[in-house]
C-alpha cells in the first residue's frame, strides 16, 4: 500500500494522499482502535479539529490536529463537512465543501467509527471494549460516566489499575502486574480508577521514549513511565530535533553509530558493550574513537556518556513526536 501511495503521489498528489488515508484507517481498524483514536486520526490527517457527536449515547469527542483532546463546543458549525456514522456524526471543523482528500478522511473515519459503535450497541461490553476504555481515560468526560465505564469493564471503583498505550494507538487498562501490549508500548503508573487519565497521559509520554530496537532506532520497545524518572521532563521539549546534539546524531551517517552509542551508554563497561554488540573489544575501541571524532565529545567520561544518553532520548522523542 505504501508503494502504491508513492507511485500515485508522483502522478497525482491527491490520489496518493487518498490511498494513504485508506491505509491509515485500515490499520486502525485492524488494531481494534476506539473512537478517540479514530477521531484523532481524522484531525491529524485533515489538519483541522475533528469531532464525533452521538447525542443518543452522550458521546462527544473532539480532537485537535496535534492529537490532543479538547472539550467539544455545544454547537457544531452548519457549514462543516460531515458524514453520518450510524447514530453519530463525524465532522471536520472548517467551513466549505470537503475536497477529495477530506471526503476520503470523512468516509473512512466514519466507517471505522460506525463499526466501533455497532460493536457496543445491544450487547454487554467486553472487558477490552475500546469505546469504554477511551471514555475511562478521557479527563474531559464526566466523572459519573467514567465510573460507569469502569464498572462495565469489571474494574472496582476503589481499586487500582494502569494504562498501556501501543504504537498503533490501542489502549489497554489492566491490573498492576499485567503484561504490556505486544510491540512498542508505553506503560503508565498504577493509579486509583478515577485517576486513570493521569496514567494514560504518562503512558503516552513513555511511548515516545520507545524504539524499534534496530540499528537505526536502538532502544527498548517497552518503556514504563515509572522507570523514566527525571527523563520524563524531556518530553516537554518543543522541538527535540533542533537540539545540536540530536542534529549531530542525525548528520553522522556511519551505519553502526547509533547501536554502538546505545550499547556504550546502557552497559557498565566497554567490554560489556562489546559483548552486547558481539564485537571484539579492540573493534569497539576503534568505533568509540571514531564516534568521539564525529560527535565532538568524549565517551570515556561520565559527562560525555550522560550527554549521549540525553541526545539518544531526545532523538526518540523527535521520531515519536
Amino acid at each position: 500500500m505504501k508503494d502504491l501511495a508513492v507511485r500515485l503521489a508522483a502522478l497525482d498528489a491527491q490520489a496518493g494522499a487518498a490511498v494513504q488515508v485508506i491505509a491509515y484507517f485500515d490499520g486502525l481498524a485492524e488494531a481494534g482502535a476506539g473512537l478517540q483514536s479514530i477521531v484523532r486520526g481524522a484531525a491529524v490527517l485533515a489538519g483541522c479539529p475533528a469531532r464525533l457527536d452521538d447525542t443518543t449515547r452522550r458521546v462527544h469527542i473532539r480532537m485537535l490536529p496535534d492529537g490532543a483532546a479538547e472539550a467539544a463546543p455545544d454547537r457544531a458549525g452548519d457549514r462543516w463537512p460531515c458524514l453520518d456514522a450510524g447514530t453519530a456524526v463525524l465532522a471536520l471543523e472548517r467551513d466549505g465543501e470537503a475536497g477529495p482528500v477530506d471526503a476520503m478522511i470523512l468516509e473512512r473515519a466514519a466507517g471505522a467509527a460506525r463499526a466501533v459503535l455497532d460493536r457496543t450497541r445491544g450487547r454487554a461490553p467486553a472487558t477490552d471494549e475500546p469505546a469504554l476504555v477511551e471514555l475511562l481515560v478521557d479527563a474531559t468526560a464526566p466523572a459519573e460516566a467514567r465510573l460507569r465505564a469502569a464498572r462495565l469493564l469489571g474494574l472496582a471503583p476503589d481499586g487500582t489499575a494502569r494504562v498501556s498505550v501501543g504504537h498503533t494507538g490501542v489502549i489497554r487498562i489492566s491490573a498492576v502486574a499485567a503484561d504490556p501490549l505486544p510491540g512498542r508500548c508505553g506503560v503508565g503508573p498504577a493509579v486509583a480508577i478515577p485517576d486513570l487519565p493521569v496514567s494514560f497521559e504518562a503512558a503516552r509520554i513513555a511511548l515516545r521514549f520507545t524504539a524499534d530496537g534496530t540499528d537505526d532506532d536502538p532502544g527498548d520497545p517497552v518503556v514504563r513511565h515509572d522507570d523514566l524518572g527525571a527523563l520524563a521532563v524531556l518530553a516537554a521539549v518543543a522541538e527535540p530535533g533542533s537540539v545540536p546534539d540530536v542534529r549531530a546524531l542525525d548528520h553522522a551517517t556511519v551505519p553502526w553509530l547509533l547501536a554502538t552509542l546505545h550499547a556504550v551508554t546502557t552497559t557498565t563497561s566497554l567490554r560489556a558493550a562489546a559483548a552486547k554488540l558481539r564485537l571484539h573489544h579492540s573493534t569497539l575501541q576503534d568505533r568509540v574513537t571514531q564516534a568521539e571524532h564525529l560527535l565532538g565529545w568524549s565517551l570515556h567520561e561520565p559527562h560525555g556518556l550522560l550527554r549521549t544518553q540525553l541526545a539518544l532520548a531526545l532523538r526518540r522523542l523527535q521520531r515519536n513526536s
